[in-house]
């Protein structure tokens, strides 16, 4: 006979065991009804049911959702590339002026010679001469400076034929100023301060050697390897940055066998030999120390000369006969 002590010790661990099963089902049920919830047909039950009330603040959708808004900011500008109108961002850094390199002229060439008087870079019909070049010195800006290839740059050259058939003259080309190298240095801040034999106003550093698109001075390019003698830069131009001559323009820059005339060029380097010419053979009749227009080069045909041999050569028909490697100048319309 059980006292009543004994049937609550055999009774507890019962009510134990059914407790434990009790739950065991109510997490089953719950699990079940998570499941359910989450069913497309229960979805809008679920939106219901998470929609806030007066008492339970409001979840912000946009803050879930939002994306970053667009810079707009004088950083980004659209491309001036007649093909191209997507806006890319220019790095900040004023950089609108350099003398191409003779490596940069070189392997954008795929040529060890350069680019001689054809300076057309893919570019075809009329004015693809002026237009390749100024390909070339986007191109060379970009590798100097990454996003400055955005800029619109233009090259220094005069045409006697544009792409609508009227004559073209550097000065023209390049905007209002102000210049600036790749170093942030100035290298002239009008028009009217580039229209002298060098630039008014320009850098004291850089005056008698203008630098490449590195910003070193192009006379002496590697600064561990001695000077080159290397200042020829294809202008086709005058003193007054105005078309020189028929001949003075390789074809308007699309030609490169050596029989289109003779290219003027520029000293991006000085003699400092003052005015008047070096007088061999009608090539030598401007100042050697104009930095746009100093002589006449021997041909348009691909050449790099860096051995000092006095002027152009009357037996060569290269646009580096005389120092050079068909070089160009490339300005930038905004800093």
């Amino acid at each position: 006979m059980m006292t009543p002590s004994t049937r609550c010790t055999l009774i507890a661990p019962l009510l134990l065991t059914l407790t434990a099963c009790t739950g065991d089902e109510a997490d089953d049920t719950a699990s079940a009804t998570t499941t359910s919830t989450a069913s497309p047909d229960s979805a809008a039950t679920a939106d219901e049911a998470s929609s806030p009330t007066d008492d339970t603040p409001a979840a912000s959708a946009t803050e879930t959702t939002a994306t970053p808004a667009t810079d707009t900011t004088d950083t980004t500008a659209t491309t001036y590339d007649d093909d191209t109108t997507t806006t890319t961002e220019i790095p900040s850094d004023p950089f609108s002026f350099f003398v191409t390199s003779l490596v940069a002229m070189q392997e954008l060439s795929g040529d060890p010679e350069g680019f001689g008087g054809d300076l057309r870079y893919g570019e075809t019909g009329p004015g693809a001469g002026l237009r390749g070049a100024d390909k070339i010195c986007a191109a060379i800006a970009e590798r100097s400076m990454p996003g400055a290839g955005n800029k619109p740059w233009r090259a220094f050259l005069s045409a006697v034929e544009g792409e609508d058939g009227e004559q073209v003259d550097a000065i023209d080309r390049i905007g209002e100023g102000p210049w600036y190298d790749r170093l942030g240095r100035l290298i002239a801040a009008t028009r009217e301060d580039i229209l002298t034999e060098r630039p008014t106003g320009i850098d004291p550093a850089i005056e008698l050697d203008l630098p490449n698109e590195d910003g070193v001075p192009n006379h002496q390019p590697n600064p561990v390897e001695d000077e080159v003698d290397n200042h020829d830069t294809l202008t086709g131009t005058d003193e007054t940055g105005r078309l020189y001559s028929q001949t003075a323009t390789c074809n308007d820059w699309t030609g490169n066998t050596g029989t289109e005339g003779r290219p003027r060029v520029g000293h991006s380097w000085t003699r400092m030999m003052g005015g008047g010419g070096m007088g061999m053979g009608g090539m030598g009749d401007g100042s050697m120390d104009n930095w746009m227009s100093s002589l006449d080069e021997s041909g348009c045909a691909p050449g790099v000369n860096l051995i000092e041999m006095g002027p152009p050569q009357p037996d060569s028909n290269t646009v580096g006969s005389g120092g050079g490697y068909g070089g160009i100048y490339c300005f930038s319309l905004i800093p």
